[in-house]
């Protein structure tokens, strides 16, 4: 397989800069893989391809205002710092994105606040994600983290031209969202109303929760053509005693299991057995999944459209098949779906 395989045309206008008015009314293309079909519905009727004892996997990573805009000193340019991992909590230094990068060195100090009381400097810029900063805040750790989410802005995805407005910080979020950690969405998720999961609960299907925290690499256009020379950005995952048990419960009794979203697919992905176990896991996963992969867990799953030539498309096309999944996407650009995190959905049979 090569990258140029998942290539096609996407008008700008339909990347979504706005969510859909209500979260479970979005567009939603259902994808029957038995026959080959495609249907066109809104999201809320997901429920209606579902029954009692089927099982939804869900993300419940929780994304943290991970954009801060600093001053450098001396000069006061304007600098964009976008925080990707926390490297050493005693110490506080990070993993980071600036920009511009080319104006940040070694030794460089940057101020977010007029009274200096959050500080950063620059103490290595050899990573191949950006910078480490140190942190410098006098007060206790529980203090700092609450000045960075304070000063933070929601990490809406760089497509987005338009300023952050006061509803992202919900709607870019999942409202099953409960670990702090992630740096972008998991956009699939963001579809579900508390009214859609009260439905699902009513009919009786089961949930299980994982956490895979999103980090930009998610997101990193792949520079070769050969894929099997592409490789992911680690990112953290958790799946715990229970939720293995349901999850495990669930496949043994044949049951239609969906894992909602890329993410979840991945971390399902990673600790699967060959026997076709999942067992409690903490630890990190950079497993790129493309054509051909023999899925061990989920027999369908729910995702958003996804750009071209990204790692995210090749997953869906090893889950539904290449062919079929260029053709829906074909589709999908015909009937006008609206493409990436805010865009529409995809539940794939």
């Amino acid at each position: 397989m090569k990258t140029s395989d998942f290539n096609f045309d996407l008008p700008e206008e339909l990347l979504a800069e706005h969510p859909s008015e209500h979260r479970d009314e979005a567009r939603l293309m259902v994808l029957d893989r038995k026959t080959q079909t495609i249907e066109h519905k809104l999201f809320k009727d997901v429920v209606d391809y579902f029954d009692e004892k089927d099982l939804f996997i869900f993300n419940n990573t929780k994304v943290f205002p991970a954009r801060l805009y600093g001053n450098k000193e001396k000069t006061g340019a304007k600098i964009e710092v976008f925080l990707l991992r926390e490297l050493d909590k005693e110490t506080r230094v990070w993993d980071v994105l600036v920009d511009p990068a080319r104006k940040i060195r070694i030794g460089n100090k940057l101020f977010f606040t007029e009274d200096e009381s959050l500080v950063a400097e620059v103490i290595d810029n050899t990573t191949s994600r950006g910078r480490t900063l140190r942190f410098l805040y006098d007060g206790p750790y529980e203090e700092f983290r609450a000045k960075l989410k304070e000063l933070g802005e929601t990490p809406l995805p760089k497509y987005i031209k338009r300023d952050v407005e006061p509803e992202d910080a919900e709607r870019y979020q999942t409202i099953y969202a409960k670990v702090e950690g992630a740096v972008a969405a998991p956009t699939a998720g963001l579809h579900f109303s508390r009214h859609l999961m009260k439905r699902l609960e009513i009919k009786g299907i089961d949930f299980a929760e994982v956490t895979l925290h999103v980090g930009l690499g998610t997101f990193n256009p792949i520079e070769v053509e050969d894929l099997s020379k592409h490789k992911m950005e680690s990112e953290e995952i958790f799946i715990d005693e229970k939720n293995a048990a349901i999850i495990n419960k669930a496949v043994e009794e044949n049951r239609r299991v969906c894992a909602v979203g890329t993410t979840t697919m991945r971390t399902l992905e990673t600790s699967v057995s060959s026997n076709k176990k999942i067992s409690a896991f903490h630890g990190w996963t950079n497993k790129f999944i493309f054509p051909p992969h023999d899925f061990g867990v989920a027999n369908c799953m729910i995702t958003n459209f996804h750009t071209p030539k990204s790692t995210l498309m090749m997953m869906i096309a090893a889950f539904a098949g290449k062919d079929f999944v260029m053709h829906a996407y074909e589709e999908a650009v015909k009937e006008k779906y609206k493409f990436y995190s805010y865009g529409d959905a995809m539940l794939i049979l």
